[in-house]
């Protein structure tokens, strides 16, 4: 069966950053995930009201359909992944078809909160940096990528990101196999989960 890799971690701790060098390390043999494509769709709530809400709550996310996606591709499946578009807080109407592969790498701030998707994971990984790198990465993404402007990213930060990070993805840590000090800039420790992944590939072989 393909191996999923699950690499969790505040916001701009580097995770994306690791999965993709995992994910590149085995070039077509692998894909990635990103948690951020299962945002339950906010279209039914006015576009006012939406900008107000709790983004980084664990009930945010779609986990059924995340689980649902997960326990296709680990049999082999190919499967469509949602498109969410974060200028207008809604699900986009086409979905990108990806799969099979034999690894999986997942990644986001809540993928090892939820035990059922912790269930699927074969490699829990947690990407641990400090807050002020993290909220530095964050505006800057933000701003460039998501179109925000900077009160709106130190308002959401300070109402939702922070104490949700305190109260559901840090205490996540704890079911981590592998915990990477500074995110992609952890050379050894992102050529440390490389290893260990190349290993169970050739378990199953």
């Amino acid at each position: 069966m393909p191996i999923v890799i699950g690499i969790a971690g505040g916001t701009g701790s580097g995770k994306t950053t690791v999965a993709r060098a995992v994910t590149g390390a085995f070039m077509d043999r692998a894909i990635m995930i990103e948690q951020d494509c299962f945002y339950i769709d906010r279209s039914n709530v006015p576009f006012r009201e939406r900008k107000g809400l709790n983004f980084d709550h664990p009930g945010s996310i779609d986990t059924d359909l995340m689980i649902k996606t997960l326990v296709g591709l680990k049999n082999r499946e190919r499967v469509k992944i949602p498109r969410y578009d974060f200028t207008t807080h809604t699900r986009r109407k086409d979905t990108i078809p990806i799969g099979p592969a034999e690894v999986i790498v997942v990644e986001g701030i809540l993928i090892l909160h939820y035990p059922g998707l912790r269930e699927i994971l074969d490699l829990k990984v947690f990407v641990q940096t400090d807050a002020d790198i993290r909220l530095m990465r964050r505006i800057k993404r933000d701003l460039e990528e998501r179109g925000r402007t900077l009160e709106a990213v130190f308002s959401q930060y300070l109402k939702s990101v922070k104490p949700m990070h305190e109260m559901y993805v840090e205490p996540s840590r704890q079911y981590a196999d592998i915990i990477i000090p500074e995110g992609g800039f952890n050379v050894v420790g992102v050529e440390t989960i490389i290893s260990q992944v190349a290993k169970m590939l050739r378990y199953m072989e």
